[in-house]
């Protein structure tokens, strides 16, 4: 569950930066922009929209490439999940929206033993202890969704959640990581635990829990477990 730093407190104009170039079609694929027309619909000067779309990117919120009459920017999933969160934060605001729910059914398989190694790292506990209110097992039950959970995988992946910084120790970084609180088999609390960067793509699923799941429900590869995820309302810092 290795991954990389990220950070998403941005200044609260780079917000409207990003919401304008998901105007534009940024959200969805890479489009043409020059530095000109986009501080006309900003409403500041070329060099103010050259500093936020430089910022974006240094964020990791945007990508860009130089191409012949402008630049080719798109939104990246930080950036989404950054607009999210301000989207959700709002709707909190002003209707008092509650947290979503979503439930997912896998199949259980085994991973490649990385889980062990990373949740033995006390930096990685702590913070856990400190943010779900458990001590993990150190260990990872892997589940692999059928294509018809993807959807609700990638509305969930969009929504806030609990952040484990990364960290340092004398010999190498250990990335952040994301956390959704999650109920299992609708007896047991985890939580869905999602690396910054990783070798699994959004079919699987990672959850911890203070309990070796396998022994609690007698799972063997190919079980299906039912995971229920709450997205909290707003990111833990």
């Amino acid at each position: 569950m290795q991954g990389k730093d990220t950070d998403r407190g941005i200044k609260p104009f780079l917000w409207f930066t990003l919401y304008e170039l998901l105007n534009l079609g940024a959200g969805a694929g890479s489009v043409k922009i020059s530095t000109t027309e986009f501080s006309s619909s900003l409403g500041c000067s070329q060099q103010s929209a050259s500093r936020h779309l430089r910022l974006l990117e240094q964020g990791g919120l945007v990508s860009r490439s130089v191409s012949a009459g402008g630049s080719l920017i798109r939104i990246t999933e930080e950036g989404l999940r950054t607009l999210n969160d301000v989207y959700v934060g709002l709707k909190d605001l002003l209707e008092g929206g509650e947290a979503e729910t979503y439930a997912f059914e896998g199949k259980v398989f085994g991973g490649l033993h990385e889980g062990a190694y990373y949740l033995c790292q006390g930096d990685y506990r702590e913070q856990i202890a400190e943010k779900l209110g458990f001590d993990p097992y150190p260990g990872t039950l892997n589940l692999r969704l059928d294509a018809a959970d993807l959807e609700k995988r990638r509305k969930l992946e969009l929504m806030p959640a609990l952040q484990l910084r990364g960290f340092k120790d004398e010999e190498r970084a250990f990335g952040s990581a994301r956390c959704y609180p999650a109920l299992i088999n609708d007896e047991v609390e985890g939580a869905l635990i999602v690396a910054e960067r990783t070798t699994y793509d959004l079919s699987v699923m990672e959850i911890i829990s203070p309990i070796y799941l396998r022994d609690r429900f007698n799972l063997e590869d190919g079980d299906i477990v039912r995971v229920s995820i709450s997205s909290p309302q707003r990111s833990s810092p």
